[in-house]
């Protein structure tokens, strides 16, 4: 069963619902796309009461804009529950004390930020909103001088981001500072199957334009990346998995590995897989539609799917705008010429930017010997696509 909601859903993900005839909640955004995909849709009553009938089944979201309507009709299956386990970053550090108890994090309200001592927190840190998404709202802090302008960059960025999205996606009344965890960024797209064992179906690893940038603009996989990081995450699942006793639970998981090879989580993102139908890179990487894996309970087969695809990066870029830029002072983005910029470009999704505040996302193929052009990219401030 699925949700599809607003912001976004990718026309992979409509073509794979109407191709698999899953049930769909009828709701604004189901409905208005229903005719042309030819959709199974069903009226609330009927999709809670499907849910019923079928105890705990696969159900899934393309975006945690549907957390709130989950929690308002979905209480009988334990779900909500489950998501507030994740969502809120203070709830998830605390879930993980059992495992990592000596870790350093603390909550406060957007409203006392101003009292904050920050002369007696350790650093570096990370400071971001408790209930957030995408980036927003985050900033790394490494030492007392850096903080006045810190938090003048927060409040310009709450004043802005407050309106994007729903306060279950993202809600800026609450920050959460946390000790800042070195080591290499991954992210997992996986889910947790009924019998409550975790299924990886895609690894992507966050590369960074230096020490200071904790910015989304560059993801990736590849052979080398799945075959090192996928069992030592799995293992890491597992014991998420011991404490939460998740059935049928899709998530996006965000970690890091140090030079130890000790695994720490960032955060979990529950009941879907890298946002804004990000996840579809592994149908482009290697042919996993990830959410009829999930919807049929489907595990990949890592040594036959990784055949053959030695050397070769697909990537995930992020076209996110310069933190000093007035969206609203954009005339227009030349995605022609980004595409003209890439040996590869794989498929390249636009977005409306006068209303989110970035231009879209861009998937790639890229040869391990041409690893520059992503390089570039990664450095970019993109004005040379910008239009004023």
């Amino acid at each position: 069963m699925i949700i599809l909601d607003h912001p976004y859903v990718s026309e992979f993900l409509l073509d794979t619902v109407a191709e698999m005839q899953v049930p769909v909640l009828k709701n604004e955004m189901s409905a208005g796309i229903s005719t042309e995909k030819k959709f199974r849709l069903l009226e609330e009553a009927e999709f809670i009461e499907s849910v019923k009938e079928q105890g705990i089944c696969p159900l899934y979201s393309n975006s945690e804009n549907s957390i709130d309507w989950i929690a308002e009709n979905l209480a009988f299956t334990g779900l909500p529950e489950k998501i507030e386990f994740f969502k809120n970053k203070v709830r998830f550090r605390e879930l993980l004390e059992r495992i990592y108890p000596e870790f350093r994090f603390q909550a406060v309200d957007f409203d006392r930020l101003d009292e904050l001592r920050v002369e007696e927190i350790k650093k570096p840190f990370i400071i971001k909103p408790a209930v957030g998404f995408f980036s927003l709202g985050v900033h790394k802090v490494s030492s007392d001088q850096e903080w006045a302008s810190v938090l003048q960059s927060i409040k310009a960025e709450v004043e802005e981001i407050r309106d994007l999205y729903p306060v279950q996606v993202l809600n800026v009344g609450q920050f959460i500072i946390e000790e800042c965890i070195e080591g290499e960024e991954f992210a997992v797209d996986a889910y947790f199957n009924g019998e409550g064992k975790p299924v990886i179906l895609n690894i992507f690893k966050h590369i960074f334009s230096s020490e200071s940038d904790v910015s989304d603009r560059v993801y990736f996989t590849s052979k080398e990346v799945i075959e090192t990081y996928r069992e030592a995450f799995e293992d890491l699942l597992k014991e998420i998995g011991k404490l939460t006793g998740l059935r049928n639970f899709p998530l996006h998981i965000e970690l890091r590995v140090g030079e130890d090879r000790r695994i720490q989580p960032i955060e979990l993102n529950p009941m879907r897989f890298a946002g804004w139908c990000t996840t579809d890179i592994a149908h482009f990487a290697y042919g996993i539609n990830t959410y009829r894996y999930f919807l049929e309970q489907l595990e990949p087969d890592w040594e036959k799917i990784l055949e053959g695809r030695e050397g070769k990066n697909y990537c995930l870029v992020v076209l996110d705008k310069p933190a000093d830029l007035n969206i609203k002072d954009v005339k227009a983005f030349d995605y022609e010429k980004l595409l003209s910029d890439f040996e590869k470009p794989l498929e390249l999704r636009k977005v409306d930017y006068g209303k989110f505040g970035f231009f879209g996302f861009l998937f790639a193929e890229n040869q391990a010997e041409k690893w520059g052009e992503i390089e570039r990219i990664l450095k970019s401030d993109l004005r040379e696509y910008i239009r004023k």
